[in-house]
């Protein structure tokens, strides 16, 4: 009779193969979460969002470029005599602006276009100097006298043009879900700024639609935001009853937030005495349709609005004091980079475990 070979099988102690597989899954989760605390750390501390800016001079000074010291705002002097204009690059309902050229630097000359508008051109002044800040666009002087002012120069403009922007080959490698984020944080960041000011709770009043939030924004080279125009933030002080109402005009459409629309119905006609105010709140409506077009059509932007859809669903409550505040929104976008940051880092690391 034939005699069956005998094969002899190695026994391999399951336990302990999985107990070592085990550690070095949890080593390497705990590796990524350090990792990733410390790149977040740098992210809201060391990449120029920080709270305070070290490249931030004392009041009424600045610092341009790659110069290291500070120099004191120019005057309607040095205005004059140092900035040469180049071409106009834009012009609203309040101001022309200018290229224009100091000490072989680009810089931005704003200039009043309508002297009936002179009290906007001056109170955006005022909030210009006083709110300089990491969200703030750089003043480098002014000219009271001559409704004159200089700012920091962007050579990707405004916030309009962001996609056009991240269609140039340049940039082409910007255009993913978490750059894009981070923008929406600045924004957010900005929002929470005003609303917290040094000055009190301020609110964005030129924000009628899309399109002209955006312009009042500055795309920078490192892809940040600042804002840009101020020329139109009144102050809300509650212990003082005071309210505010952002122009004189109706507003109408989606974008705005309800309590800025006429409440009176079409039968009677709009009396601006009888528009009730409102308060910073509004601001807080037009946060997810802001966010949505920061967001763009690009992969992984999608898993993002999925993420935010609770609190964008707040922020559109019809009842003002029921949509969050500025902070718990910037808190929530914070949250959520981190955990899709995570699971893009170790995708399948909740199965393995």
């Amino acid at each position: 009779m034939e005699k069956k070979p005998h094969f002899l099988r190695r026994e391999f102690p399951p336990r302990e193969v999985s107990s070592v597989s085990l550690a070095l899954l949890l080593a390497a989760v705990l590796l990524l979460n350090a990792l990733l605390y410390l790149y977040l750390n740098k992210f809201y501390t060391s990449s120029g969002r920080a709270e305070t800016d070290p490249s931030l001079c004392p009041f009424g000074y600045f610092r341009l470029g790659a110069v290291k010291n500070c120099s004191p705002w120019l005057s309607c002097e040095a205005i004059n005599r140092e900035v040469r204009k180049l071409k106009r690059v834009g012009e609203g309902a309040v101001k022309k602006v200018f290229l224009s050229e100091w000490k072989e630097n680009k810089v931005v000359l704003s200039q009043l276009t309508n002297s009936e508008l002179k009290e906007d051109f001056l109170h955006g002044l005022k909030m210009l100097k006083a709110l300089q800040s990491k969200h703030v666009v750089r003043l480098l002087g002014y000219c009271e006298q001559q409704f004159t002012i200089l700012t920091e120069y962007h050579p990707l403009g405004s916030l309009r043009g962001l996609n056009e922007t991240l269609h140039i080959p340049k940039y082409k490698g910007m255009n993913t879900w978490h750059r894009r984020l981070m923008l929406a944080i600045d924004y957010v960041s900005i929002i929470r700024y005003l609303h917290s000011s040094p000055l009190g709770t301020l609110v964005m009043c030129d924000s009628n639609d899309l399109d002209k939030v955006l312009s009042q924004y500055l795309l920078t080279s490192d892809f940040h935001i600042l804002v840009n125009d101020l020329d139109a933030l009144p102050l809300v002080n509650r212990s003082a009853g005071r309210l505010v109402k952002c122009g004189h005009r109706e507003l109408r459409g989606e974008f705005v937030a309800p309590e800025q629309r006429w409440p009176y119905g079409e039968e009677v006609p709009f009396k601006d005495d009888l528009m009730p105010p409102y308060d910073e709140k509004t601001d807080i409506w037009k946060i997810p349709d802001v966010s949505n077009f920061l967001l763009g059509h690009v992969e992984g932007s999608d898993i993002v609005r999925l993420h935010l859809f609770d609190i964008h669903a707040a922020c559109k409550k019809k009842d003002p004091a029921e949509r969050p505040s500025a902070q718990e929104v910037l808190d929530t976008y914070r949250k959520v980079l981190t955990l899709l940051i995570r699971e893009a880092a170790m995708p399948g690391t909740r199965e393995m475990l």
